[in-house]
């Protein structure tokens, strides 16, 4: 099948990546001549565990070709439209890019092509879609909604196994040929699932809003917890046993951050906003989550007796999660806005996004100039007051303590990701705090 994928951020360029894998011919369209370049070179602008082995892989078989021209959309059976939607300054998703990507392959279609909605888009989307392109092309075609179902880190392997694939049409015909796409994908029974277009864009929204609010939900716990005397730990193992509970997203932690839920939250309040109501639990679990983003910074501040002016901390991991670059509506930006704010100084260590936090840090007029990036963990320590666990990156779990208490200026882990065992490291003479946990008596 002959496919153009419209768009080369995390949904356009791994999907279209992978229906390449598949043996269709792909064509991404992005009008970014220097990225357009970089990726015909075989040159991936995200970082995504396995992308680079299948653009080099695709690229080099024929089978994966990028443009920033429309031709490809001519022989297109399916036109995937993968740009972002944004949120505006008001919270609604902005649709300016989809209808701009809309109009111009209106302009190229062939006869009976499938134009697919695969942005995350509010619900009623599809009709202004659907008006949009009959207004730029005499030729019949057919419009689905196909929501991705992502996740930045695992990408690749979500798209080639999915839990699920969601169809939102009106034509039997759209339906069949798009089930014959994602058919290799799910050969060993999991669904497709058919359905309107508006309950395919609410589907996808509707998924995001309730994992953010699982996620804020265990953190208000945590917060109960150390009220309490409860651990976090042993409370989220109780109950998670519980099948319909389930195991995922109950984690506790410094909050959600990302490209999807912070956005995908404010457009569901915003689009039930305009018809009069109010998502009161996904309020509070915005609400919760920009709170629980600098509960570790209230943590250090009243270590320090309320005074952090001059002191230097350090972050190993600024990424809003393991294995991706993405560092938009990341934990790690409030923290450190908050400690820069206070008077503190911030070294940092991620071997994947540092640079993109570096871009945020030196525009921020509150952190300019007062963080600095190192290419070594123990090297970001130096002369530090603690050190702080805002990511959860495999090579942090195993450090070398001892290295650890030699840099720093005191033994201070602030862990946001409870990745330690408390115990040994209050035994090895660290001053350790967590999130929502019980913390033994440290050693004089």
């Amino acid at each position: 099948m002959k496919v153009s994928v419209i768009g080369t951020g995390y949904v356009g360029l791994v999907s279209g990546a992978c229906f390449a894998e598949m043996g269709h011919n792909v064509t991404c369209i992005d009008l970014d001549h220097k990225k357009i370049q970089n990726l015909g070179e075989g040159k991936s602008p995200i970082y995504e565990p396995g992308l680079d082995e299948l653009l080099k892989r695709n690229i080099k078989a024929k089978r994966l070709k990028f443009s920033t021209l429309y031709d490809s959309v001519k022989v297109a059976d399916t036109i995937f439209l993968a740009v972002g939607t944004p949120s505006a300054d008001d919270g609604r998703a902005n649709l300016e890019y989809l209808r701009n990507a809309a109009v111009s392959a209106a302009n190229e279609l062939k006869e009976k092509a499938i134009v697919v909605i695969k942005s995350t888009v509010p619900v009623g989307t599809c009709e202004m879609i659907e008006k949009l392109v009959g207004e730029h092309t005499k030729k019949k075609y057919y419009l689905v909604n196909n929501p991705e179902f992502l996740k930045e880190g695992s990408a690749v392997e979500d798209f080639m196994r999915p839990d699920r694939v969601v169809i939102g049409c009106k034509d039997e015909y759209a339906g069949r040929i798009m089930q014959d796409l994602y058919a290799p994908l799910v050969r060993q029974g999991n669904p497709i699932y058919i359905m309107s277009n508006h309950s395919a864009e609410m589907t996808k929204y509707a998924a995001n809003c309730f994992l953010a609010t699982k996620i804020s939900f265990i953190n208000e716990i945590s917060r109960l917890c150390e009220l309490t005397g409860a651990d976090i730990e042993e409370v989220r193992r109780g109950i998670t046993s519980d099948a319909r509970i389930g195991k995922h997203f109950l984690y506790a932690g410094p909050g959600y951050g990302g490209s999807c839920f912070p956005k995908d939250v404010k457009a569901l309040m915003s689009t039930a906003k305009d018809l009069g109501m109010e998502l009161s639990i996904v309020k509070a679990a915005e609400d919760v989550n920009n709170e629980q983003k600098i509960v570790m910074a209230h943590k250090i501040k009243k270590y320090f007796a309320g005074n952090i002016k001059g002191k230097k901390f350090a972050f190993w991991g600024v990424a809003f999660k393991p294995n991706t670059d993405d560092v938009r509506e990341a934990p790690s930006i409030s923290m450190a806005e908050f400690l820069c704010a206070e008077g503190a100084e911030l070294h940092y260590y991620d071997s994947v996004a540092a640079e993109n936090f570096h871009k945020i840090m030196e525009h921020g007029p509150v952190t300019k100039g007062k963080t600095r990036s190192f290419e070594d963990k123990y090297e970001a320590l130096n002369g530090c007051d603690g050190l702080i666990i805002m990511t959860e990156w495999k090579e942090f779990r195993f450090p070398e303590f001892e290295e650890v208490k030699k840099r720093l200026r005191a033994p201070n882990i602030f862990d946001a990701r409870n990745i330690y065992n408390p115990e040994h490291l209050i035994g090895d003479g660290f001053n350790y705090f967590a999130i929502g946990k019980i913390i033994p008596s440290r050693k004089k």
